[in-house]
């Protein structure tokens, strides 16, 4: 089932498209990947597949043929709440305080950790043009009720076991492929059955029952932070989080004195009332886009052709318009909101740096279930010297933190793909404590543990116990969800209509890749 009140995914299977060129090794062909279009997707769709490797590029969503691609791709995720801030993490974020408050700019530009570049999902934007789907609305709008019924029926006819919600009663404009533009759609996403996501159960602490001790000492650091809103404020959708709410999380982030400082002590710092430059972070909706996404779309643009042109070496004629808008603001997530969920809700977001007034930076990401997921970080190159990559990857995790005081089950920032094969790819694995992804049971194994394994081959199985297998894997071909004829129907009802040459090892590819679960509640749409 989609979520309460929403549309289902909708999804058109391409198959293993030929290979192109690798964003690493430069092999022409290697690159190599299973792709499908996502007409709409759920929030919960989404975060099942990502959960099996798969990772979008505007509405295109891919998944690397592991054990045949030139530069094996993992999925990688770090464990959010309980984030290590290295002495080259603490480096960064010092470095940017010390230019908001006195306007210092270091003298050398080290070489930093590139995650600016994020390559991978330079190399998927090619890709996304030649999977295009052509395919009208009206073949993927669900004909009415009583036509629904009638396929349901001759499934019970044939003598077959009729399963319930095999085939879906929906109304004709129940499956809209867009939310209204303004308003997101309610809806509560599922809970998924994997105990992987349950959030770590918190240490033993102090008793909460019982008023805290104040010392004057926290009193006066609590009444300086107060100012943090001045300069240094975090915006979602025009309505600032509470100064309270950033006090609660320095509060709980230093429990006692001698404990090392955490990433909130380093973002979440009041400066100087004299303080030389004010940065704002503010999240907006981008799909369905918000009001503010459409005011601030132009001078967004702007910085990314500059960060194409100046770091990426794009020709001036390269970062179109069209190209920024299906590459990093089309999205297939359906904007939903939960009681249980961010203020925000869940959905495509623009994370966008305001330095004096402008934008600097936008950090393009999701915010799934149980993840905020990165997906691109384009900045202004004048600012290079504030190594923007890494900082926006701290704050993405200081604000997973954030959402997780309101949303319990999000605690995981994914990082996209750990490309261990490429040097240069491998500053992922730094921001600890992280796990990656294993190819073939879909478990999530400590970096540690993988890491001298992908020092003797590229392509690796982390899962050590020989017996394991994917639990989620394809057990009843029959159940998967299509949508022929613009009617909703098991595959085991389309199959007997079908005319011409079967699909069905098409059929099985596709739901072997990406599930069970997935596969009976997405719609894959048959012409």
């Amino acid at each position: 089932m989609a979520a309460a009140g929403g549309s289902p995914s909708i999804v058109e299977y391409f198959g293993g498209e030929d290979g192109y060129r690798c964003g690493y090794c430069k092999n022409e062909t290697g690159n190599l990947s299973h792709g499908m279009w996502a007409h709409s997707m759920t929030v919960q769709d989404y975060q099942d597949l990502i959960d099996r490797g798969w990772r979008r590029s505007g509405k295109y969503v891919y998944k690397p043929i592991m054990n045949q691609t030139c530069c094996p791709q993992y999925t990688i995720r770090c464990q959010a709440l309980h984030f290590q801030t290295s002495k080259s993490h603490k480096k960064v974020l010092k470095k940017m305080l010390k230019f908001l408050s006195k306007g210092d700019v270091p003298k050398v530009v080290s070489e930093e950790e590139p995650m600016d570049s994020h390559i991978e999902d330079v190399g998927a934007c090619d890709f996304a043009y030649k999977g295009e789907s052509h395919v009208s609305q009206s073949e993927l709008t669900p004909l009415g009720v009583d036509h629904a019924e009638r396929v349901e029926n001759e499934d019970q006819d044939t003598g077959e076991k009729k399963e319930e919600g095999n085939v879906q009663k929906v109304e004709s404009d129940s499956l809209r492929l867009y939310a209204d533009k303004e308003t997101p759609v309610p809806g509560e996403p599922s809970r998924s059955a994997k105990g992987v996501h349950a959030p770590p159960k918190p240490g033993k602490g102090a008793d909460l029952s019982k008023p805290p001790c104040r010392k004057a000492k926290d009193i006066r650091k609590e009444r300086k932070l107060q100012k943090l809103l001045q300069n240094q404020t975090c915006t979602v959708e025009g309505s600032q989080l509470q100064a309270a709410d950033q006090v609660f999380l320095l509060q709980n982030s230093k429990s006692k004195t001698n404990q090392p400082k955490t990433i909130e002590d380093f973002v979440f710092v009041s400066l100087p009332d004299d303080a030389q430059h004010k940065l704002e972070v503010r999240v907006v909706r981008s799909s369905p886009p918000s009001s503010q996404f459409k005011a601030t779309f132009q001078e967004s643009y702007q910085v990314y052709k500059r960060y194409q042109m100046v770091v990426h070496k794009d020709p001036p004629d390269k970062p179109t318009i069209n190209q920024f808008t299906r590459f990093l603001c089309d999205s297939p997530l359906e904007a939903e909101n939960a009681p249980n969920g961010p203020e925000c809700g869940y959905g495509s977001f623009h994370q966008q740096y305001w330095l004096d007034g402008k934008i600097i930076a936008v950090g393009v990401i999701d915010i799934l279930p149980y993840c905020v997921s990165s997906v691109y970080l384009y900045y202004d190159p004048d600012y290079s010297f504030l190594s923007l990559g890494v900082y926006s990857a701290l704050r993405e995790i200081a604000f997973t933190r954030q959402l997780h005081e309101k949303a319990p089950d999000l605690c995981f920032y994914y990082m996209g793909f750990y490309i261990h094969s490429c040097p240069k790819m491998r500053y992922k694995g730094q921001y600890r404590p992280s796990d990656l992804l294993c190819p073939e049971t879909y478990i999530w194994t400590p970096i540690e543990q993988c890491l001298p394994l992908l020092e003797h081959s590229k392509y690796c199985r982390f899962n050590q116990d020989g017996k394991a297998v994917d639990e989620g894997r394809i057990k009843e071909l029959g159940r998967v969800r299509v949508l022929h004829k613009r009617t909703v129907m098991p595959y085991s009802v389309y199959k007997k209509r079908r005319k011409g040459p079967s699909d069905e090892a098409s059929v099985q590819q596709y739901a072997s890749l990406v599930g069970q679960t997935c596969s009976e509640r997405m719609l894959l749409f048959r012409s």
